[in-house]
């Protein structure tokens, strides 16, 4: 080692030693955002696949919708458009709208709700499954039914003999 490096050598010491301790220094030199109002958490980043307004939905429409990862949203039904049909008994004892519409925008999504007295399901551009369950038996194992692209699929009572049925959830399949 030469003479100048062994001279070096305490100064690089020094200097690796202040990096490592101010460096906390500086991370932390102020935990408030400048704007921010002090005690405010930001909101978390991460991803809840909440459905959007699901609240005001409930309280318009009559439907809740519970989470899903966007690729299968609530629309008006209109008949001009591909969309995926859910039709309910409508009625005092069964739901005021009698129609749900849905659009998909993927060959595969999902999405978590509840809409009691389903009996049919229809369907366009995509083919679905569904998972229901009869509305009298919360505890009761959940059905699983599939409908083919364009396809019509009676369930709960819509179906013969059937009880009334809860819709959990739509699976787009394709």
């Amino acid at each position: 080692m030469t003479p100048r490096m062994r001279r070096m050598l305490p100064i690089a010491g020094v200097a690796a030693v202040l990096a490592l301790v101010g460096m906390p220094m500086l991370a932390s030199a102020d935990p408030q955002p400048t704007g921010g109002s002090a005690g405010v958490a930001p909101p978390s980043a991460v991803e809840d696949y909440a459905y959007p307004n699901a609240d005001r939905i409930q309280h318009d429409q009559g439907i809740k919708l519970i989470k899903g990862d966007g690729h299968i949203v609530l629309a008006a039904c209109d008949d001009s458009v591909q969309q995926i049909k859910v039709l309910t008994v409508q009625g005092p004892s069964g739901d005021p709208q009698g129609a749900y519409c849905f659009r998909a925008n993927a060959k595969s999504g999902y999405l978590s709700l509840e809409l009691p007295r389903v009996f049919a399901l229809e369907t366009a551009d995509h083919p679905i499954s569904a998972d229901l369950r009869p509305q009298a038996d919360p505890a009761a194992p959940v059905k699983t039914v599939t409908v083919d692209k364009n396809g019509y699929q009676s369930v709960g009572e819509g179906a013969a003999g059937g009880a009334p049925a809860v819709l959990l959830e739509l699976r787009v399949t394709g």
